[in-house]
Formats: structure tokens, C-alpha cells, sequence
């Protein structure tokens, strides 16, 4: 599917709210107010909805279906989704990459307090949010999606590892 859409200058929020609305479908910019998504019912009716409200902003809309000339081109624009989904993976990759120096910092200072626990645990659940998210945008299966999967998996473990401690040190598992 492809959307391209023009919208007055002002007010901003308009445009950067439909900005967001396709970034968050997973739609890939091929230029701006020019944008594609892999074709699915969902999509369909989403950039019908989007289509409304540009209207209503004064705006103007074409949504296409689309078939890439070639191969070639059909390859540049998935390597397109992909390069978005690994740049999705790799800030996921480095918030776990600071979760999990969180969780040492609390261990190397013998700081075992169910708060800390459950503020971790918040963090733990909004990294896999954050994941299950990417994933359902990730189309065509993004290089760094299988670090990404370990990765939170070592968070899991760190998280379960520090709540073994949390528990021996107020005496829970005697």
C-alpha cells in the first residue's frame, strides 16, 4: 500500500500527528508525505481512517496498491522496513544493555529490597511491551530480531536471579 498526502504547514501537531500514526503502523517514508505498508486488512482500514482525517485538516490523500517494477526494487524497499525494525532492535537491545546495569549496580551494593524488585519487574514488563511492539511491525524480519529476543531472555534471567537473592536475604526461601 502506498499513501501519499500533503497537509497545510499549520497547525504542526496535525502533520505530526499523522506522521506518527504511519510510524507507528510501521509505515516506511519513502519521501516525505510519500509512504508505504505491506498490504493487510489492518492497514487497509487504518490509512482509510488516517485518509478522513487528513481531509478534515484540509489535507489531500491517495492511497494506491502497489507492486514494486522488479525485484530490485521490491528488495530496496523491504531492506527499507528492515534497516527501521533493526534500528528499533538495536535502542531495545541497549535499554536492555541498561537494565541489566541496573540490576548489577543493586547486587554489587547488596541492595535486596522487594521495591527494588518491583521497580525492576516495571522495567522487565515494559521491555517486553516494548518488544512484542517492534515485532508486530517487524514485516520482514529484522537482522537484530533474534539478539533482541536473546537479549530480553538475559534480562529475564538477571531479573530472576536478583529476585532469588532478594527473597534469601529477607528470608523467604527457609
Amino acid at each position: 500500500m502506498l499513501l501519499t498526502y500533503k497537509m497545510p504547514a499549520e497547525p504542526t501537531s496535525r502533520r505530526i500527528a499523522v506522521w506518527r500514526r504511519l510510524k507507528g503502523m510501521g509505515a516506511v517514508y519513502l519521501q516525505n508525505g510519500v509512504c508505504v505498508l505491506p498490504k493487510s486488512a489492518d492497514h487497509v482500514r487504518r490509512l482509510k481512517m488516517l485518509e478522513n482525517e487528513i481531509a478534515g485538516a484540509d489535507g489531500e490523500s491517495v492511497i494506491l496498491e502497489t507492486v514494486a517494477l522488479d525485484r530490485a526494487q521490491e528488495e530496496k524497499v523491504v531492506a527499507r522496513f528492515k534497516a527501521d525494525r533493526d534500528e528499533a532492535y538495536v535502542e531495545f537491545i541497549d535499554k536492555c544493555d541498561d537494565f541489566e546495569r541496573e540490576v548489577a549496580k543493586e547486587i554489587a551494593a547488596s541492595h535486596y529490597t522487594y521495591a527494588e524488585l518491583e521497580e525492576n519487574d516495571v522495567d522487565l514488563k515494559k521491555l517486553q511491551g516494548w518488544l512484542v511492539k517492534i515485532e508486530k511491525l517487524d514485516f520482514y524480519g529484522g537482522d537484530r530480531a533474534e539478539e533482541a529476543r536473546a537479549r530480553l531472555k538475559g534480562c529475564e534471567t538477571v531479573l530472576d536471579d536478583y529476585a532469588r537473592r532478594v527473597f534469601d536475604a529477607n528470608h523467604e526461601n527457609e
